[in-house]
């Protein structure tokens, strides 16, 4: 008889090889085990943790693929050296108070100016074409206009086209949802994904609970509905603090929820699983909707890549957002929504709010998608971010001023710096603009404009002279500042 693989157990596996990976970086990073050093054998470890030998080589894996160690023929892991990195930002510390939100003045003049055609873009979180799977696209955009003729320029009226619906039912199998075609509504991108969730579960006055700091994005459809935002402490590897979350809830009445559990922008933080299953499970005993933005979800620079929160939903307590616009292309606009006990009410607000999605565009993604080169693109791109973050960090280290430190994301394309103290992040955006190069400045990633001293990199871009002189001019303006 088959063996039959629960989600249950895959949930388990996953939380033991993770929390052995995590206890090995832990001795690594606190001196136990140095560089050039030999990590316990797998069936010692095994032995010592009271755990498979399968899962300590899953462990091992997970280290070796983030190069914490490497495998040496015949001889076992050795701990790799790496290079000295500046240190990361601690967890944020936000009042536990509602608030307004009351930055979009100045997103909007910030958005503005960093669309400058000459800039040199570090600011927005979009891929270099470089990185695009331009020519493929192209293909499937003329092979769906050909195949579909005249249908391919109707209207695609919500929930809209099924073919893609029943691909993303597919792709989001391996972030441990099981959905069908009909739980999903096609929006444009995942921004209006989000709103039309807000919109869904909330009223004007209302509270909705996010964490500090969070994409601006968020923080702009809160504002134009009318809602306030109650922030949460977050950390920038391991995400909100549940702890701190829980404490809010008892005290403050939360509509909502709009969370990034799977790779923060602008911080690039990933909860566990473990963590994840928490989330969910105290969400759900209050009854608060969690609108999930797992647009970062796919660029995970690690196998497997990690579960959405949903795969824990139980109810239809959470609304799944994300799109194919920092894996594709920005331009094509195809975003959706599971949106779960929501799914009618966001439909209905779809079809009031724009009728319809872009038919073409959304046949030109199915046809990628079934033609299988989402995959490989996907792995292309996942080495190229990696290698980016990596390069991006070590250049922070060189050119920005000591003192000056770093987040380390696993996935993503952005990392978010916090420099001393006494540099202002509004004045450096303005002497940077000057200078052709764009950042996203902290102060838009807050209700409160708050994280005066920091700022969002997008690492995205195509290598070249002009991106290293831009950080060094970076860091001169940084200096300036600092007297």
């Amino acid at each position: 008889m088959a063996n039959h693989v629960t989600p249950n157990k895959v949930f388990h596996d996953r939380v033991l090889y993770e929390r052995v990976a995590n206890e090995v970086v832990h001795l690594i990073e606190g001196g136990t085990l140095r560089a050039g050093s030999r990590v316990p054998s797998v069936r010692n470890l095994s032995n010592q943790r009271g755990v498979s030998v399968s899962t300590v080589l899953q462990a091992y894996r997970q280290l070796e693929n983030g190069g914490w160690i490497e495998a040496r023929p015949q001889s076992g892991y050795y701990v790799k050296s790496r290079q000295q990195r500046p240190p990361e930002p601690e967890e944020s510390r936000p009042s536990l108070d509602i608030t307004q939100v009351s930055t979009g003045e100045l997103m909007m003049q910030i958005l503005q100016d960093k669309q400058s055609a000459n800039a040199v873009q570090l600011g927005s979180a979009i891929a270099a074409s470089e990185h695009l799977p331009i020519k493929a696209l192209h293909r499937a955009l003329m092979n769906a206009s050909k195949k579909y003729g005249a249908d391919a320029m109707n209207y695609d009226i919500a929930p809209g086209c099924l073919r893609l619906r029943e691909q993303i039912a597919r792709r989001v199998l391996v972030a441990g949802c099981n959905l069908t075609p009909d739980d999903f509504v096609l929006t444009n991108g995942c921004q209006e994904a989000l709103m039309l969730c807000l919109r869904a579960v909330t009223k004007s006055g209302d509270t909705v609970l996010i964490e500090s700091p969070t994409y601006y994005g968020v923080l702009q459809i809160i504002e134009s509905l009318g809602l306030n935002a109650l922030e949460i402490p977050t950390h920038p590897r391991d995400g909100i603090s549940l702890e701190a979350m829980e404490v809010a809830l008892d005290g403050n009445a939360v509509a909502a929820c709009v969370l990034s559990p799977t790779f923060n922008n602008p911080l690039g933080s990933c909860m566990s699983d473990e963590r994840k299953k928490r989330l969910v499970e105290t969400l759900s005993a209050r009854d608060i909707p969690l609108i999930e933005d797992d647009i970062w979800g796919d660029t995970s620079f690690d196998n497997p890549r990690p579960h959405a929160a949903k795969a824990w939903d139980k109810n239809g307590g959470v609304m799944l957002c994300s799109s194919f616009s920092k894996t594709l292309a920005p331009g094509l606009r195809v975003g959706y929504v599971a949106a779960g006990r929501w799914k009618k009410r966001v439909e209905y607000l779809k079809t009031v709010n724009t009728l319809a999605n872009a038919t073409l565009p959304s046949l030109a993604v199915a046809e990628f998608l079934e033609n299988g080169g989402y995959d490989a693109h996907l792995r292309r791109i996942r080495k190229s971010f990696a290698a980016q973050v990596q390069w991006t960090t070590n250049a922070v280290d060189h050119y920005f001023p000591a003192g000056t430190r770093v987040t380390r994301p696993r996935g993503g394309q952005v990392v978010w710096v916090e420099m001393p103290q006494n540099i202002d992040a509004l004045q450096l955006f303005a002497d940077a603009i000057k200078e052709n190069i764009s950042i996203a400045p902290g102060p838009i990633f807050s209700p409160r404009a708050k994280f005066r001293n920091f700022f969002r990199l997008n690492c995205a871009w195509h290598q070249s002279p002009e991106i290293e002189r831009a950080f060094r001019t970076l860091g001169s303006l940084m200096a300036r500042q600092m007297g």
